[in-house]
């Protein structure tokens, strides 16, 4: 939560709407993108409490009703194909009609986010931002150059592979990623293309040493380390969250500090690592000794 006074005065709806437009034009998102405000209260709305999230999962829905949060700005847009009912028969439809009931507002910014300077793609490429000697987009927007999705990233000077594996886990945040090593190269990392969530559209056929994004396709993957280009991968919404405590305290101050700011504790990425306890037998010199072990999966 951001720290902000116990008691907002809050601002009507109308109002924070046009201040998100302002930081993020919705002109700015891919065509294929549902953004804006996806559901509005029939009557007036006086927005006193945020709730920040990079999903709107039912945990995250649920938080949202515990909390009594007015509005929830989602990253990905909950309504994205056309819904032709709103019932209780997919988890979608329940969270739309919870928000109906209890008049929340939901927004999305989604490739907004993306394309502007400040935003999600920006917040990924400032992994390396101690050694960043610039940063420019991949996909440039056509009315504006400054903007765009993913960014091509120049170093300063060559980092080591695992010296980009270390900072890309400190700057998500994440005990694990996925490393796919380029075949026959030195493994010196002097450039960077980044595109956050599922990159592969922005980062294919961009000469890189290093692709840094979410997700990728195993075949994109052998496509990319066979032309001489690593991949990190972090899965798909840990190379985005990180970015909304950035926006959190952004919003707040565009806000004048009259809302309330949370950023979900319940939004988390659906795939995680485990560990599994296993007892085995190991064979020894024609003895048998008992021990336990860690396994990764």
């Amino acid at each position: 939560m951001t720290d902000i006074q116990n008691n907002p005065t809050g601002i009507p709806l109308n109002k924070v709407v046009d201040i998100l437009k302002n930081f993020a034009n919705l002109s700015l998102a891919d065509s294929w993108d549902n953004v804006g405000l996806l559901i509005e209260p029939t009557e007036i709305k006086i927005i006193s409490h945020i709730l920040l999230t990079n999903d709107l999962t039912e945990n995250v829905m649920q938080e949202a009703l515990n909390l009594k949060t007015d509005m929830i700005i989602t990253y990905h847009p909950l309504i994205f194909s056309p819904m032709k009912s709103i019932t209780s028969s997919s988890w979608k439809e329940k969270i739309v009609a919870k928000c109906l009931e209890h008049k929340i507002a939901v927004y999305s910014p989604h490739t907004t986010f993306d394309s502007i300077r400040g935003g999600v793609n920006d917040w990924l490429a400032s992994t390396f931002e101690n050694v960043l000697e610039n940063s420019i987009p991949i996909k440039v927007n056509v009315n504006n150059s400054d903007y765009g999705f993913g960014r091509l990233c120049t170093l300063k000077n060559k980092i080591s592979i695992d010296e980009a594996v270390q900072r890309v886990k400190k700057h998500t945040n994440l005990e694990h990623i996925r490393l796919a090593r380029a075949f026959q190269t030195d493994g010196l990392i002097k450039t960077v293309a980044v595109c956050a969530g599922s990159g592969i559209s922005v980062l294919k056929n961009i000469s890189a040493d290093l692709y840094l994004t979410g997700e990728m396709l195993h075949h994109d993957v052998l496509d990319a380390i066979h032309k001489g280009t690593s991949v990190i991968l972090t899965n798909h919404s840990d190379s985005e969250r990180g970015f909304l405590k950035i926006f959190a305290s952004n919003l707040t101050n565009m806000l004048n500090k009259s809302v309330l700011v949370h950023v979900s504790e319940n939004d988390i990425d659906p795939l995680k690592i485990l560990y599994l306890e296993i007892d085995y037998l190991l064979f020894q010199s024609d003895e048998v000794r008992e021990i336990s072990g860690r396994i990764s999966t």
